[in-house]
């Protein structure tokens, strides 16, 4: 009876660059090509979702990784040199973010150090939520030039935070890229003095150092692996602090993108309909003929009830009564929908901010403990004043949405009273009264809007003046075009004329000539440049404690997809180990090859390198070829997961696990020599023999390449050497007749996935739909994919 249970099988359309298992659920996220990401499950390996490549994102997907909870998937784009987060449940896209180099690996890894200062910050990290009322959920978009984000993505956004326990995503690239974002958002750290190209990356649990594999080229311009350690004793010495810190900055970048998506909103909201308005009246305005101004006919109109011909037909053939009144509608609903925004989501957003700020200026001022992380009063000062600013400017735009409100009302009820009376209609009893107020109301919104100065049409190219409320939401450097009128506030003047007060550092700067963008945008700079301040700081603390050049890499594994090639990195939390795999085929092709270090740099580890002799694997006598490995991944502290070749007149392809315990127990010590690369000196390496016993299975019919393996799911997937044939295993469980294997494969454990997520990608049916065709797969491992999502589409109707 074979090892192992294959559970699905599967031939993709398109070629995988990327495979990656969820740390907590039986999912396996693919990325292809044509840069789509799929998310499958292990029952039948049924696709769940897939996201397709956008111009936004990117279409070159180089690196996937999961969140430690399984939540989040991360995936980095070449072509736009993006990192982008992922939420699983709906395959939302939930934060995206800029890096200097395309990302080449990822590791996401969760701290599993323990304190009584991390356990009394875990337990007191909501107090915010005593203080603070809960962020309202943002509006449906209003048109499709924020379509990334989808309706009531503020809970999403939120959400990204996660747990309070410490994660860090780790980046790395070409040119000797390498940066760590904690909970996958805050730069914490970029390193540098790591020479060549990452190939992979492990940080370990207790951050004590950082693994690196990297390529780099030789002497004689041959690509070259090598091992690289790297010391990060300041991220574990100030571990407490370090959480602190990334925590507070994480809510605030967090509260930054909720801020953003607000003012996206309501850019909507202005573009949609105000622009239109604008467009009319502005159109109106430069198709009169007559000499005079359009404000002194209006006003004539106003005074003595009488307007010139040109004016009525102009009114009554551009505007029309029914049309104006649609755009009276149309411009309230508007005024409302940015009003509630500015007062519900701006105002609430910059009053969390303003309270983590200033909580992270109070950890500033604890020298003692946050100095060394580069945690500056100063600059946060500047941040507190930076966003009091912007809500100052959020209060300037809601007076004048106030203001413009009672004008236009004003306005357009007077100008539809006239145009009922130039058609000669009935007009309505409770239309007909106008106080003297309204009548200001009215000279108001004419003297402001209409107007045949010079410089307005040169800078905009129109009569009509852009509209009030429009331009604090556009994204320009210029000055406003109609700033607010301060003459008369006392309060500025009593400011102006106070020596004291006039420079004082407690008064929030107003910016009365900018826009509401600029003024964010400037808010974002300052706080940018507080984030930014630890990550260089921490990063210049981070220095290199061991560089092994391990092996040149052969010429014919160059077109080989570098995520799938060894090494493969490893970290034993319990040990406190890093691990590291690989075969040198050029040198020894039947041998395995093990690299321990410590994660403390200081610590020696007596067996360093121990090799593994793979020419008698098998118990069986007759089978006992030698084999030499493809692929090797590591299954949990003491397994590797591995693909093995058999020799050249037997081509067979074998999934086997290998036990590491009689090899890591090794005793004769290998002696490094510091000139030469390890393939120089693989005579010196102490090596084990290895029997696999029975948990090897033949891969029949299948060229197998590569595997993917979680040793705490218990699951295995083997992809072809053409990157598109892939076969899904159960590791712990043997293989079983057909119907057994059905039968089990129908109660494979999803954790309550089937009734959360949905499928994005386009001719997919929903999750339930998929559950409900896998549930007749008599043949389903010869069905194809087209075929399955047919039968899917019949079921559901």
């Amino acid at each position: 009876m074979p090892a192992f249970r294959q559970v699905g099988e599967k031939q993709l359309p398109n070629p995988v660059l990327c495979m990656a298992w969820s740390p907590k659920r039986d999912l396996i996220a693919l990325a292809n090509t044509t840069g789509e990401l799929l998310l499958h499950r292990l029952a039948s390996f049924q696709r769940v979702w897939s996201l397709p490549p956008s111009e936004y994102t990117g279409k070159e997907i180089t690196a996937l990784a999961w969140r430690p909870d399984g939540k989040i998937l991360a995936f980095s784009l070449g072509d736009t040199k993006q990192v982008v987060l992922c939420g699983v449940e709906k395959a939302e896209i939930l934060h995206v973010f800029p890096v200097q180099n395309p990302g080449t690996c990822m590791h996401w890894m969760e701290v599993m150090e323990e304190s009584s200062a991390l356990s009394a910050f875990y337990n007191s990290e909501d107090e915010s939520k005593l203080f603070l009322p809960k962020l309202p959920t943002l509006p449906k978009s209003y048109s499709t030039t924020s379509k990334i984000f989808s309706e009531e993505k503020s809970d999403e956004i939120m959400n990204l935070l996660g747990e309070v326990r410490l994660n860090i995503l780790v980046l790395g690239g070409d040119h000797g890229f390498v940066e760590l974002y904690a909970y996958g958002m805050y730069k914490i750290a970029t390193l540098t003095g790591v020479s060549g190209r990452c190939r992979s990356l492990s940080l370990s649990s207790d951050l004590k150092s950082l693994s690196v594999i990297t390529e780099v080229r030789s002497a004689d311009n041959n690509p070259e692996i090598c091992y690289v350690q790297l010391d990060t004793g300041l991220l574990s010495d100030c571990l407490p602090e370090v959480t602190r810190m990334a925590r507070k900055f994480t809510h605030i970048s967090t509260l930054l993108q909720y801020l953003h998506l607000s003012l996206t909103c309501m850019c909507e909201a202005w573009e949609d309909i105000l622009m239109q308005m604008d467009l009319r009246l502005t159109k109106f305005v430069q198709e009169k003929n007559t000499t005079t101004q359009v404000q002194d006919e209006f006003l004539e109109l106003l005074l003595w009830g009488q307007s010139s011909p040109e004016l009525q037909a102009l009114l009554m053939n551009q505007l029309t009564v029914k049309g104006l009144k649609k755009l009276g509608h149309s411009i309230e609903s508007s005024y409302s929908s940015i009003q509630k925004l500015v007062i519900s989501h701006l105002q609430s957003g910059s009053e969390a901010l303003l309270y983590h700020l200033s909580e992270v200026k109070g950890m500033s001022l604890w020298k003692q403990k946050f100095e060394p992380l580069g945690l500056d009063s100063v600059a946060l000062e500047g941040a507190i004043t930076a966003v009091g600013s912007f809500s100052l400017k959020a209060n300037e735009l809601l007076q004048v949405i106030d203001k413009s409100m009672k004008n236009f009302k004003a306005f357009f009820r007077w100008l539809y009273v006239a145009m009922l009376r130039m058609c000669e209609e009935h007009v309505p009893p409770e239309l007909n009264k106008m106080t003297q107020k309204d009548i200001a109301f009215v000279a108001d919104f004419l003297s402001e809007h209409f107007s045949e100065n010079e410089e307005l049409f040169d800078r905009k190219g129109k009569y009509f003046n852009v509209e009030r409320v429009g331009q604090y939401l556009k994204d320009e450097d210029e000055d406003l075009v109609s700033p607010p009128n301060t003459k008369g506030n006392q309060w500025l003047n009593f400011l102006q004329e106070s020596t004291y007060l006039k420079e004082s550092p407690l008064l929030f700067p107003s910016y009365p000539q900018k826009s509401l963008h600029f003024v964010k945008r400037m808010m974002e700079n300052v706080i940018e440049h507080c984030l930014q301040k630890p990550a260089e700081v921490i990063g210049k603390s981070v220095k290199q404690a061991v560089f092994l050049p391990l092996y040149t890499v052969p010429e014919s594994s160059e077109n080989t997809p570098r995520l799938f090639e060894l090494p493969s990195l490893w970290n034993d939390k319990k040990a406190k180990m890093h691990y590291v795999v690989f075969c040198m085929p050029e040198i020894s092709p039947c041998k395995l090859y093990l690299l321990r270090k410590g994660t403390d740099p200081n610590r020696h580890i007596p067996n360093s390198v121990v090799s593994v002799d793979l020419s008698h694997h098998l118990d069986n006598a007759d089978d006992n070829a030698a084999a030499h490995c493809l692929d090797a991944r590591f299954y949990d502290d003491e397994m590797l997961t591995v693909v093995l070749q058999g020799a050249e007149e037997d081509n067979r392809r074998v999934l086997a696990q290998l036990p590491l315990s009689s090899t890591l127990s090794c005793e004769t010590e290998f002696t490094w020599e510091p000139n030469l690369r390890l393939d120089q000196q693989t005579s010196a390496i102490p090596c084990q023999g290895l029997v696999l016993g029975n948990q090897w299975r033949e891969l029949e019919s299948m060229k197998a390449q590569f595997v993917a393996v979680n040793g705490i799911r218990k699951v295995a997937c083997v992809l072809s050497a053409n990157l598109r044939h892939i076969r899904v295993f159960e590791m712990d469980v043997e293989d079983e007749d057909e119907e057994g294997a059905d039968s089990q494969n129908n109660s494979a454990d999803q954790e309550g996935l089937d009734t959360t997520m949905t499928s994005q990608g386009q001719g997919e049916e929903s999750v339930e739909a998929e559950g409900e065709a896998g549930e007749q797969r008599g043949d389903g491992f010869q069905k194809t994919e087209e075929h399955l999502e047919s039968e899917e589409a019949l079921e559901l109707s």
